[in-house]
């Protein structure tokens, strides 16, 4: 039996892994020797991810949860690392899978690797080249130690091989996160806001922020907001609210009649309203992958980003952290001139079907 540790830490990591998940129990059913335990870390604590989230995206409850929130950066990196030694040791795998770039992405990678365990990281390649960034450097640090790399596009591809990764750890197969929107289209949940606000398709904006950058220097975030009111003619701006920065905003007295700050929502309520809308406003980098595939305008309030698909091929725009940048952008839109994106290669919702295709093979070699 061939077996399988899949990590996960946060919300959007159980996205990309439920169709890995569903991919690996379809070979199991067709007589391959195959088997998963999936770990959730606990890095992020979520109200959201209640027994109806792992239910709408048909995940199994994960077999451990290590429940290592909190804490600050090396804290949380310790405590995972900790804990998931001693479940590595209970549970021995032939490989351990990481996805994204989270920090218990790299945190397990380096238990593995310690416990000369093969890493597998979905997603590996991706660079925004930003120092700054948490992210990337648990990105760096996770490829820097892995074996097979799975990867989303030619980008990454060619990010990997000037690091010096060879031709054959790394299979280009696209992107998990897809094969989940895909699936999951048909099964948009409305959200209570679309009837409490009269919202139409294409008569309203989704905003998501969420960055340190964007959100914790109040004049930064204050003006960037004054700058999107101003320049959105008449329609309602819908911004599900993290708490976090929900509590911003209010000592910030933001308020407009057209703003609309609601809680945060399910993963196919968001998305409803993100097929949906006219355009997104957004810091994040899966929004922008989703908005693209749905073929919605996305502009993105970064200065760098690790998705350059989403901009020479998508519908995405790096509009930038300076507010005044906001105009000519939102001019673009609604003089009707934004780019209707093409299809990226592999995003087609087979992703996880050639994962577990390349791990048989690999399997079969080894």
């Amino acid at each position: 039996m061939h077996n399988i540790t899949i990590i996960a830490g946060a919300r959007p990591n159980f996205m990309k892994i439920a169709p890995i998940i569903h991919a690996i129990q379809k070979a199991k059913a067709e007589g391959f020797d195959l088997d998963y335990r999936l770990v959730h870390t606990g890095q992020h604590y979520d109200k959201n991810m209640s027994g109806s989230f792992f239910e709408q995206l048909e995940i199994p409850e994960p077999h451990a949860n290590l429940e290592c929130s909190g804490g600050s950066q090396a804290e949380q990196t310790a405590n995972i690392m900790i804990s998931f030694e001693k479940e590595l040791l209970a549970h021995p795998a032939d490989i351990v899978l990481v996805v994204g770039d989270v920090t218990s992405t790299m945190a397990c990678a380096l238990v593995a690797q310690k416990l000369q365990t093969k890493v597998a990281h979905v997603e590996g390649g991706i660079r925004s080249d930003d120092w700054t960034m948490p992210e990337e450097i648990n990105r760096l640090v996770t490829d820097s130690i892995t074996n097979y790399f799975f990867t989303t596009s030619e980008t990454a591809n060619e990010n990997l091989k000037k690091s010096g990764v060879n031709d054959e750890q790394i299979f280009f197969v696209g992107n998990t996160m897809i094969d989940t929107l895909l699936k999951q289209q048909p099964n948009f949940i409305q959200p209570q806001v679309w009837n409490d606000l009269n919202l139409f398709e294409g008569n309203y904006i989704v905003m998501t922020l969420h960055r340190p950058a964007n959100v914790d220097e109040e004049s930064q975030l204050k003006d960037m907001i004054d700058e999107i009111i101003a320049n959105t003619q008449d329609l309602p701006l819908v911004f599900p609210v993290h708490p976090r920065t929900a509590k911003i905003l209010e000592r910030l007295h933001i308020s407009h009649q057209r703003l609309h700050m609601v809680k945060p929502l399910s993963y196919l309520e968001f998305n409803y309203l993100v097929q949906r809308a006219k355009a997104v406003i957004t810091d994040s980098g899966g929004i922008t992958e989703e908005a693209s595939v749905m073929r919605v305008p996305c502009l993105t309030l970064r200065d760098n980003t690790e998705r350059p698909e989403t901009i020479t091929l998508g519908t995405n725009e790096l509009v930038g952290t300076n507010p005044k940048n906001m105009k000519p952008y939102l001019d673009k839109l609604f003089a009707g001139n934004w780019k209707k994106g093409n299809d990226i290669p592999l995003w087609d919702g087979q992703t996880a079907t050639r994962i577990i295709t390349s791990l048989k093979e690999l399997f079969s070699n080894n």
